[in-house]
């Protein structure tokens, strides 16, 4: 500490001190005030705004040390989330005007006292000072260190950079080069988006949600003539049914309640760039009629209105639904089908995409680690990696994104080890697809059907684990890893 500066001390208001402004003991932190040397002290109080100011006018009378007293009020004195969450946004308010810190931790709970070691000897480094009756104050030493990087990163994530961070959208700039991949069929689809970027003609992209449809999308549009132009993109599946028209093609002032201006609909708004529809298959047929008419006039009239306006949009749409299965089965219009699909894209998911899926790992961990320097450099250690090759990747890229961002969040050092992605993934429900009865009066191999049901349930568990029996066997609601094992060896697991 410098000479020429004195600390500022940092406390909580305990019960003892209130006390002492009706008449008891100096209490700690007055004590404290007058037996050490302060510039000031930043004081953190819970208890009811009336006692807080009793107090602050009793110790004011009491010491001529400048304070500020903060009313922090928590549901529970021992709720450590929310006493973190004030101490350590008290103490990194001085850690940025350049403060010495020095922590009086006599006085509050337990909680309180540990929140303040674990501060003190990691994010911000301070003097610890104590109080009591039988041994008045004394600075003490913690004769143990905590290793900054046990505090889980989360804590030191604005919520700012967290709500950036968890939504995975195609850059602005998207280009090909922003598709990572080394499968061959992936390679393919890229060399063939090119060559779709450079013509006018409309493309349609299948792809089950989260496979980066809209990457494709951005990245046809940047490489293309209309670069320059406005790139729109919209879900035609959240639109409500009574605003489908209006959001599509506009509406006049007055049109209908609620139309205080004229609004420009999304062909209008994308007219000279690209109109990029998803969840196109969602749109009901008489909206499919309105857009058929509109992609082969070149015109549209917005709600409540009498003239037709020219748009002039390039037409990329996608979906997660078989289109050729809604013809047929009179679900979706056939000419409107041809009308959109010209260039068409089939994206396969991620479980199919041999040899992207480390790659993929690698890169988002480095752009979550760009969007916030508290996650930067973690990576995923050879185990983790192995866990996350076992998983399935229902939600595809979406998923692996997701469940890297909250294992980055809470693992405890750079290195991202196998618990983390296991307690970071989500294991959905299967969707009940009825009971399978098999005939008993034709004959069965009753064991042959209690291994198909329950193998796929334990070669799960032991994929989810990493192999780890004892943990396996819990998840499954058997007692023992032997009990486990004894399975395995009945059902020939191995």
């Amino acid at each position: 500490m410098s000479k020429n500066r004195l600390p500022v001390l940092v406390s909580w208001v305990g019960g003892n001190d209130l006390k002492a402004a009706s008449g008891g003991e100096s209490g700690p932190v007055l004590s404290t005030l007058r037996a050490g040397r302060f510039s000031r002290a930043e004081l953190l109080c819970s208890y009811a705004r009336d006692e807080v100011n009793s107090y602050k006018d009793w110790l004011s009378a009491e010491t001529d040390i400048p304070f500020n007293i903060y009313h922090e009020p928590l549901s529970s004195p021992v709720n450590f989330a929310e006493i973190h969450q004030a101490a350590a946004k008290r103490l990194e308010c001085l850690r940025r005007e350049g403060e010495f810190l020095a922590i009086l931790l006599s006085p509050g709970t337990p909680a309180m006292q540990a929140v303040w070691i674990l501060l003190g000897k990691t994010r911000f480094p301070a003097i610890f000072y104590q109080s009591s009756l039988e041994q008045g104050v004394q600075q003490v030493e913690i004769p143990f260190q905590i290793a900054a990087e046990y505090v889980p990163a989360a804590a030191t994530v604005s919520s700012v950079s967290m709500s950036k961070m968890a939504v995975l959208s195609a850059p602005v700039d998207a280009a090909f080069d922003n598709i990572i991949t080394c499968n061959k069929a992936m390679l393919v689809l890229k060399q063939q988006a090119q060559v779709l970027a450079q013509k006018q003609v409309p493309v349609l992209i299948y792809g089950e949600t989260g496979t980066g449809k809209e990457l494709f999308a951005r990245a046809i549009h940047n490489a293309g003539p209309r670069a320059s132009e406005p790139f729109v993109a919209i879900n035609c599946g959240a639109i409500p049914a009574d605003l489908i028209d209006s959001t599509l093609f506009g509406h006049k002032k007055g049109a209908f309640t609620g139309s205080v201006a004229d609004r420009l609909g999304v062909f209008q708004q994308a007219s000279g760039g690209t109109l990029f529809l998803d969840e196109f298959g969602e749109l009901t047929p008489d909206v499919q009629v309105r857009l058929l008419r509109v992609l082969q006039d070149g015109t549209c009239i917005p709600v409540g209105g009498t003239k037709e306006k020219p748009v002039d949009v390039r037409l990329i749409t996608a979906t997660h639904r078989n289109l050729m299965a809604d013809v047929s089965d009179g679900r979706f219009r056939e000419d409107l089908f041809y009308r959109v699909a010209v260039g068409v894209l089939h994206l396969p998911p991620l479980r199919e995409r041999d040899g992207d899926l480390m790659l993929l790992v690698d890169e988002l961990l480095d752009v979550i680690g760009q969007q916030d320097q508290t996650l930067e450099g973690k990576k995923a250690s050879p185990e983790a990696k192995n866990i996350i090759l076992k998983h399935a990747w229902p939600g595809n890229v979406r998923e692996l994104h997701a469940t890297l961002l909250r294992a980055a969040l809470w693992c405890h050092s750079d290195s991202i080890e196998a618990d983390d992605i296991v307690a970071a993934m989500f294991q959905m429900p299967r969707r009940d697809e009825g009971q399978i009865v098999h005939d008993v009066s034709q004959g069965i191999d009753i064991q042959k059907v209690m291994s198909e049901f329950a193998k796929p349930y334990l070669q799960q568990a032991l994929s989810l684990t990493g192999g780890n029996k004892t943990r396996a066997a819990k998840l499954l609601g058997l007692k023992s890893q032997q009990t486990l094992s004894n399975w395995m060896d009945k059902y020939g697991i191995e």
